[in-house]
């Protein structure tokens, strides 16, 4: 077991808010996920720290509804925020997700960044360019998992990753994209946790 996957497979839950009031107070650093209801989140977050359990996992896309935090070290966070854009979920709860969500950028003092999901079949729709547009303004690096890149051929899956990179370029804040797959772990897994390691700084 490399160092990298050894530091994150020691990651532990810690705890869910469902309101701004009730996020844990850290002085330390966190980098929270986003992505569509059905883009994978879970099982990104799972296949990163080498846990089959640690992020729910559901054949029904929107069950993450609370912002949930996981303990990668003393003073180092992963935070699971709802997925966003599932048509099932009643109006009103949509809405407080994004509130809280909203809320939960402009507020959050040491989050260091944004990993953010998007299949690679179906990338930068418009929930995910409100997103991106959010971070901006708040001047947030953000990195992009293209998940689900098993699902495709090399050819396609460089394609998609190359519109995403063109796309990258309205926006002003730091951002950057790779492949990543939950079940192959030779596709990005590597790549990602050098990014989590970057912006969670051993103390």
């Amino acid at each position: 077991m490399s160092n990298l996957i050894q530091r994150f497979h020691a990651t532990k839950f810690l705890t869910s808010a469902n309101q701004l009031n009730q996020l844990p107070e850290t002085d330390g650093h966190e980098v929270a996920f986003a992505g569509r209801s059905n883009a994978g989140k879970s099982s990104a977050l799972n296949a990163l720290t080498s846990q089959s359990t640690l992020a729910r996992t559901s054949k029904t896309p929107g069950r993450t509804q609370l912002i949930n935090y996981f303990e990668v070290d003393p003073k180092n966070y992963l935070v699971d925020l709802p997925g966003y854009g599932y048509a099932k979920v009643p109006e009103r709860i949509r809405a407080h997700w994004q509130s809280v969500i909203q809320g939960y950028f402009e507020t959050r003092k040491n989050l260091t960044g944004l990993v953010m999901m998007m299949d690679v079949r179906h990338p930068m729709t418009v929930l995910d360019e409100q997103m991106l547009r959010w971070c901006e303004s708040q001047d947030l690096r953000v990195h992009i998992l293209l998940t689900k890149a098993d699902k495709l051929k090399r050819g396609p899956a460089k394609t998609s990753l190359f519109k995403v990179q063109e796309a990258l370029k309205e926006f002003a804040m730091p951002a950057t994209v790779q492949l990543f797959s939950a079940t192959d772990h030779t596709i990005g897994l590597q790549e990602a946790l050098k990014v989590l390691n970057e912006w969670l700084p051993c103390e």
